[in-house]
């Protein structure tokens, strides 16, 4: 491998920094850099900086992204040695409070802004950016849904730009093949609209009839710019992920995939799989057996739960059997089918089995259903209360628990308390991470269902295959893939997941079962992949993942 050396950066003849440049044969910055420095002092360097900023997360996430613009791969050498620690400030959970300061941290420009005003001329719009014929993959946001945050507006790309920071890093994406995109439709948050360093445009958000034609020409106009890309939705208002997934995933010139939806219900199923199995050793209940009641009925928690569904199917259930298992609570109580005025992505799983008066309580809906798990995605922090939690241990010998709200301000009970509250039997996966926690001399680990063990597997077997579309049977498989991941020191770790630092090998098994998927299903365009087996799908997805050309020590 050749060696990279640090060069001078000119703009219209002004110097602008320097950069390692990608060119061996570039002329050394000599004379403007120090002369000890290499690539490794200055691993180091950045390291220490980043560190020396102690419990200041917005500040290290401001530092990294000086970082990426400066200095891209140091940014992803960085973040790939040292996953555990960058990853919570890249993303979840710091990027929450990114978003909501992005209007007052904003430096440079890192994707494209496209707003209701560019309606009839977005396909210009598109054409600016740099990068077109490499453009593979892109994470689409209106801002309307931040994590738990609401409506953010244009304060939304730095959920665009994290996510693509993980699909290089999980899996491999170049740099350059990433574009993130954030749609201004106005924005009804009266905090926006009264700030007056707010980026976005001061008007309230268009109505779905306005919404629908723009979209309609966003994706029409992406799919003509960007033929060979990949659009993950994010993050918008839970009717409208819903509304635009089933729009688009089979009718759109471009694959399409919603990672709140399929994503989430991906890593969620992962860690169902081999949780149910570790509750039912403890009970001896049967896998068909389990109970899952989830609290939060938005996008995230219908996808979620129709993921689940695949765990009892493929257990041998029906469709209308698999659904029976599954409860829902929302901000009104139990959803039963009696309710007026119900949302139409809630009629699905509302139970038609219950004719009593309302249900409202959690404890008393848990004494019910009779739960073999929990699963939050509701955004109520410390809605898993003490009582429920000690409930579901009096149930269950391993009551699995999953509160799975981001960012860790919003978490529906924390690790140390459900360790305690259940003396220990706790299977527990949440959405953002906590730390391990010792009790009673014993050290435990928590799960993480954390979408990024998934959806950089499933865009990249997407690409790689060119799939037609993202499919059903490639997310449930990517999550089975994801369930089958784990090593024999994980397994007796106890652990229902991966640890993060495997992430990219993960990611190439995943990537590798998407392209299977994709060919038996023939969504596949990749016509020389089909001649190859698992195994050398699996080595032709390694080949292809990019690596930065910096020490990672």
């Amino acid at each position: 491998m050749p060696t990279r050396i640090l060069t001078p950066e000119y703009v219209n003849g002004i110097f602008k920094g320097l950069k390692i440049s990608p060119e061996p044969k570039a002329e050394p910055a000599h004379g403007l850099t120090p002369p000890a420095l290499n690539k490794s002092i200055q691993y180091k360097r950045c390291m220490l900086q980043l560190r020396s900023k102690g419990d200041r997360p917005l500040e290290k996430y401001i530092f990294l992204s000086s970082l990426k613009q400066y200095d891209e791969e140091m940014f992803y050498a960085i973040l790939m040695a040292n996953m555990p620690e960058i990853c919570p400030l890249i993303y979840t959970p710091t990027v929450g409070d990114a978003c909501l300061n992005f209007s007052h941290i904003y430096r440079k420009p890192e994707g494209l802004y496209v707003s209701i005003e560019d309606k009839g001329s977005i396909k210009n719009v598109l054409r600016v950016w740099p990068h077109k014929d490499k453009a593979r993959i892109t994470v689409v946001t209106d801002g309307s849904r931040i994590l738990g945050l609401g409506d953010l507006g244009v304060n939304g790309m730095p959920i665009s730009i994290g996510k693509l920071s993980l699909y290089i890093a999980g899996a491999g994406f170049k740099p350059e093949s990433t574009l993130p995109i954030c749609l201004d439709l106005g924005t009804n948050n009266a905090k926006n609209l009264d700030d007056p360093l707010y980026l976005g445009l001061r008007r309230k958000r268009v109505d779905d009839k306005e919404m629908d034609e723009f979209m309609d020409e966003f994706m029409h106009a992406m799919a003509e710019v960007f033929p060979n890309i990949l659009v993950q939705f994010e993050d918008f208002s839970t009717d409208h992920a819903f509304h635009y997934l089933e729009r688009y995933q089979n009718t759109a010139k471009v694959p399409v995939f919603n990672d709140d939806i399929q994503g989430t219900g991906a890593v969620v199923l992962s860690g169902f799989v081999n949780a149910a199995k570790l509750s039912s050793e403890a009970s001896g209940r049967d896998l068909t057996d389990h109970r899952v009641l989830f609290l939060g009925a938005g996008s995230a928690g219908v996808g979620v739960a129709k993921q689940v569904m695949s765990f009892f199917t493929l257990q041998g259930l029906s469709e209308e059997e698999a659904k029976s298992r599954i409860w829902f609570i929302d901000s009104q109580g139990m959803i039963t089918a009696d309710r007026p005025k119900l949302q139409a992505h809630k009629i699905y799983f509302a139970r038609k089995d219950y004719s009593g008066p309302p249900l409202k309580n959690l404890l008393d809906i848990i004494d019910y259903v009779k739960p073999t798990a929990l699963v939050g995605l509701s955004t109520m922090r410390g809605a898993f209360t003490k009582e429920a939690v000690e409930k579901m241990a009096e149930l269950n010998p391993r009551p699995i628990i999953f509160p799975l709200s981001n960012p860790v301000s919003l978490s529906e009970c924390e690790f140390k308390d459900a360790i305690e509250w259940t003396d220990g039997k706790v299977i527990f996966a949440s959405g953002s991470p906590f730390l391990p926690y010792t009790y009673k001399g014993k050290e435990y680990y928590p799960g993480q269902g954390n979408n990024m063990y998934v959806f950089p597997g499933i865009g990249f077997g997407g690409v790689l295959s060119k799939c037609k579309h993202v499919t059903p049977s490639m997310v449930e498989n990517a999550s089975l893939a994801l369930a089958e991941s784990l090593t024999q020191e994980e397994r007796d770790m106890g652990l229902i997941y991966p640890k993060l630092t495997r992430v990219r090998e993960v990611s190439m098994q995943i990537a590798a079962r998407v392209i299977h998927v994709a060919q038996e299903e023939h969504v596949d365009r990749n016509a020389p992949l089909r001649h190859m087996d698992d195994e050398h799908l699996l080595e032709f997805a390694r080949k292809r993942s990019w690596y930065p050309r910096v020490p990672s020590s």
